[in-house]
């Protein structure tokens, strides 16, 4: 199994800097993130 825990500080950065080809290259079963700061009407939609 495979666990990732990540403080990104920021969503909305760490998504216009790749994070989605990130997660998908990484492919954890589980993926935590912290100090998100955003709601999920602030992010675009997959």
């Amino acid at each position: 199994m495979r666990l990732i825990s990540w403080n990104v500080n920021g969503i909305r950065a760490v998504h216009k800097k790749g994070f989605l080809e990130w997660f998908q290259e990484e492919q954890p079963d589980v993926l935590c993130l912290q100090e998100t700061k955003a709601h999920e009407s602030q992010l675009p939609t997959a």
